[in-house]
């Protein structure tokens, strides 16, 4: 049998990245980076690294696994100074390898530039054409962004940042530093989340406010689309705006990318899963003995849902949070059990009953489908599923790690098909209208791609076979 936690990790659709940035003179920079990045795993888990500068020098540790496998107190001891920036990874097919591993760092000339992504460069092969016989040692396209970053005029990396990013094009969310200075900056889109926070007097800026919340710095604002924003000795100020904004957030970040306690243009991501659940409810009521999520990510949804039908809400699968930590392979009379190593359904509470199970999304629909099997083994008397999103039809090209179109299920299926294949009683997805309006964003400010097949930024589909793998 199939272990179904590993397929639902396999299947799901993974942010490329987390990035973290601080400027804190007397404070323990890369400590405080380093729990940042451990709020921030969920965005990246293949790879970790931190880059400090004590004004003169920077140094760096960076390498592949999680963050607390690359990092402990003797090497983070090491890392003094008093700007850091840090960067979790996840990379698309084939592009885990330690040469990909960020912050990218570039010396040249006694300067020093490191800069951390998230996001997708999706004209990184045009770029690196124009740099000419520049020496590369990675296959990313944030090296790509580092070194145009580089070559740009100007003498300051002020100067440099601002020629230089009206040139990319796609999604970029960006922390980077100097040896003196800290900089972030968003493309006029605003795709990817960047927030700034203040800690003790100082600046830090992050992926997602739980950074923030984990080091005790207070959320001040989101860095806007298209600004650019230095942090120095003289304190925070706008450099200016690569372009007009034109906001197009990821709605998907509140589906499933973000942590739930995190607050994305003033929307707490928890408050916005549970009113997508609502509005499903009232799209697709049911009669039901009790209400599910899949652990975890549909939870705050399936207690919306619950909550408006009137149906408890329960818990029918227990995870084994801890089985992922041993190496030890399970022989095979308990390998053949299946999903019961990692999800244990509980037979006593669903055997003969109606069951609304609740996730956030189906890719492939494999997961599902071993889901629905063992819960009939169970003796349920009917199975009801609940998705709080759209259909996903169309792949993402700015910074989520998405399969090929035609392996998405709803590309090639109707719903009644899905429901078929997956052996549900009934299936019913959220609409499009109604995720926006859980939400509570404008639909002309979001980008929903994967879902309407509407892109805001033109791409060349073939840019992800080029030697370029997205380092976000």
């Amino acid at each position: 049998m199939i272990d179904i936690l590993s397929l639902k990790r396999q299947e799901a659709l993974k942010d490329h990245c987390g990035v973290f940035g601080i400027y804190a003179p007397g404070e323990e920079v890369s400590k405080i980076t380093y729990f940042a990045l451990h709020s921030l795993q969920h965005r990246g888990q293949e790879s970790a690294g931190i880059a400090v500068s004590d004004g003169g020098k920077l140094r760096s540790i960076r390498n592949l696994g999680l963050v607390t496998s690359v990092f402990n107190e003797n090497n983070l001891n090491k890392l003094k100074g008093y700007i850091a920036i840090g960067h979790n990874r996840y990379s698309t097919t084939g592009g885990n390898t330690k040469n990909n591993i960020q912050p990218v760092i570039i010396s040249s000339r006694g300067k020093v530039f490191a800069a951390s992504h998230n996001g997708n460069i999706v004209n990184a092969l045009e770029l690196s054409k124009k740099l000419g016989n520049q020496k590369r040692i990675s296959t990313s396209d944030t090296e790509v962004l580092v070194h145009t970053i580089n070559k740009a005029k100007g003498m300051k990396w002020s100067e440099k940042i601002m020629n230089a990013a009206p040139l990319f094009q796609g999604a970029y969310s960006i922390v980077a530093c100097s040896k003196k200075r800290l900089y972030a900056f968003r493309d006029p889109w605003g795709i990817r989340p960047l927030v700034i926070g203040r800690l003790n007097g100082y600046y830090a800026v992050a992926s997602e406010t739980c950074a923030l919340e984990t080091i005790g710095a207070r959320y001040i604002r989101d860095v806007n689309p298209g600004e650019v924003i230095e942090v120095g000795k003289k304190g925070f100020r706008v450099l200016g705006y690569i372009a007009k904004p034109n906001r197009k957030f990821c709605l998907f970040e509140y589906v499933y990318l973000a942590r739930p306690d995190s607050i994305f243009n003033q929307q707490l991501v928890h408050e916005v899963r549970t009113r997508s659940g609502q509005i499903l409810a009232k799209e697709a009521p049911v009669k039901a003995d009790l209400v599910a999520a899949v652990p975890d990510s549909g939870t705050s949804a399936a207690i919306g849902f619950a909550r408006a039908l009137g149906i408890p809400f329960g818990e029918v699968l227990i995870k084994n949070r801890y089985i992922g930590r041993t190496f030890i392979q399970p022989e095979q009379h308990i390998r053949e059990q299946g999903v019961k190593i990692k999800f244990n359904p509980m037979r006593k509470i669903i055997e003969g009953k109606r069951i609304v199970i609740v996730d956030d999304s189906i890719v492939r629909g494999t997961t599902m489908k071993k889901i629905v099997e063992v819960l009939r083994k169970c003796g349920i008397a009917e199975i009801h599923l609940r998705i709080t999103s759209p259909p996903i039809r169309w792949p993402c090209y700015y910074g989520v790690d998405t399969p090929d179109k035609k392996q998405f299920i709803a590309n090639g299926k109707t719903v009644s098909q899905i429901k078929k294949y997956i052996g549900a009683d009934s299936l019913h997805y959220l609409s499009l209208s109604g995720l926006i309006e859980a939400s509570r964003q404008d639909k002309n400010n979001l980008c929903h791609a994967c879902f309407s097949g509407e892109y805001p930024v033109k791409v060349n589909t073939n840019f992800r076979k080029n030697v370029f793998e997205s380092n976000c």
